[in-house]
């Protein structure tokens, strides 16, 4: 195998990469970046693969979300304090009910790149180049908006810093006080019509908080339960700036990118041979591969020998997205082949990406019944080979959005148009992703029931 390097991808076959016009430009806005600090460090990746091991041998869950595509213009503290709040919520019912810690990893602080089926995109007959999120060009649909512009890059690591900043104050400065937490939730019951569905356990939730606080635990007593962790993560997709974003370990000499404590490899650029993999495949922090119908077991090996050779736990999260009518036929076949082999993994559950569809009002949308329905039959497949559910990865936001239609809502495709704010792809609102985490709870506890 070829030496690795930071630039080494640039030798290996390449999708989905934008069509600079000044790449003179490019190249001094990435020397730039080079010089500047690392947005996380290697220690903070490190800790996060040794609780991701953890996860893959059952005693913690991965729960991982945010935004489709982060966009420059919903950047704002309230923004950022809302999606860390539902973090919270989330992570609070989850804990609860797997008895288990709750890893948080934000798609958060970086996930501004997206790949497109299309390289351009036609609107009343004009052609322009696709919108690839707003590291690379704007959504706008004019020439100018659309022309990949390397300024964009500097933009991203600057809004990038600033959403870490923001997110490190909030984790450590009280804002994560467990007693505030459930009485958000409690809040967002007494306002829903799921309430009585998950009354009870949000009852056995005040109940032990009650019970912790009569023996002396509470937040002001006890130091982990007023703060909390919340790592980053995004899509290894615009290489040029992974690679200035990719820094020696002072006291190991292995090499981590510091653009995020973790990456992904999407589905669209998970070849083997490709360049993704092969920029991956040389930094140490835990890398996530997307999963959906189309992955071979032959390919998968091909990934998990590339990426993690020496079968690392907490190295490789395996995130299926596969379709709520394609769980059972797909996953299975993964499951075993990845068992049969002898490798560690941790599974998480994508049920978004596979159950995209076009609503009537002819905007992209999500069911949430399909939605729940992947999730659970990701569950039963689960159940049924002997293996751990380990994790959940969405796309959602604090905001009151109108971009999936159904949950306790009952959003429908004429509410669309109200709030469908998304840059690329529907996302839950608030209220649907803290539901899907009761529902989630809900799936959890009735699989240890069954044991």
């Amino acid at each position: 195998m070829v030496t690795w390097s930071p630039s080494s991808w640039r030798e290996k076959p390449i999708k989905h990469v934008p069509d600079y016009p000044n790449l003179d430009h490019l190249k001094e806005v990435e020397k730039k970046i080079k010089s500047y600090p690392p947005l996380v460090f290697a220690g903070e990746a490190r800790n996060l693969k040794n609780i991701l091991a953890e996860a893959s041998d059952g005693k913690a869950f991965l729960l991982q979300g945010g935004d489709c595509a982060e966009s420059f213009l919903e950047h704002g503290p309230d923004t950022i304090m809302d999606t860390f709040k539902l973090f919270l919520q989330m992570s609070a019912v989850l804990t609860y009910a797997a008895s288990v810690p709750v890893i948080k990893v934000g798609r958060i602080a970086g996930q501004f790149a997206k790949p497109r089926s299309s390289d351009t995109e036609v609107i009343d007959n004009k052609e322009l180049m696709s919108y690839r999120g707003d590291i690379i060009n704007g959504i706008e649909f004019n020439e100018n908006s659309r022309t990949p512009d390397p300024e964009r890059l500097l933009k991203s690591y600057r809004q990038s810093a600033a959403t870490l900043n923001l997110i490190r104050s909030l984790s450590q400065g009280g804002y994560a006080n467990l007693e505030h937490v459930h009485n958000w939730t409690l809040e967002f019951l007494n306002n829903s019509p799921v309430s009585e569905k998950y009354k009870d356990l949000a009852n056995q939730i005040s109940q032990t908080l009650g019970f912790m606080r009569a023996c002396g635990i509470t937040p002001q007593s006890s130091h982990a339960l007023r703060t909390t962790d919340l790592y980053t993560s995004h899509e290894a997709l615009l290489l040029g700036y992974e690679e200035v974003m990719a820094r020696v370990d002072s006291t190991t000499g292995d090499w981590y990118a510091t653009s995020a404590h973790m990456l992904w490899i999407g589905d669209r650029t998970r070849n083997p041979i490709e360049a993704h993999t092969e920029f991956c495949r040389g930094i140490k922090n835990p890398i996530g591969i997307k999963c959906g119908p189309s992955m071979t077991e032959d390919d998968l090996l091909k990934l998990l020998d590339i990426l993690n050779p020496e079968n690392e736990k907490g190295r490789i999260v395996l995130i299926a997205r596969f379709g709520f009518d394609n769980v059972e036929k797909h996953l299975p076949r993964l499951i075993r082949c990845v068992k049969n082999h002898g490798h560690h993994v941790l599974w998480s559950c994508d049920p978004m990406h596979g159950n995209t569809v076009k609503a009537s009002s002819g905007f992209k949308t999500r069911p949430f019944e399909n939605i729940m329905m992947e999730v659970r039959n990701y569950m039963k497949v689960h159940k049924n080979e002997g293996t751990y559910p380990g994790g959940i990865h969405v796309e959602m936001t604090g905001n009151n959005v109108t971009e999936c239609t159904g949950g306790a809502m009952s959003i429908s495709d004429a509410d669309l148009s109200s709030r469908y704010n998304t840059h690329c792809d529907p996302r839950l609102n608030a209220n649907q992703a803290l539901e899907l985490a009761f529902l989630v709870a809900e799936e959890i506890r009735l699989a240890k029931n069954n044991i």
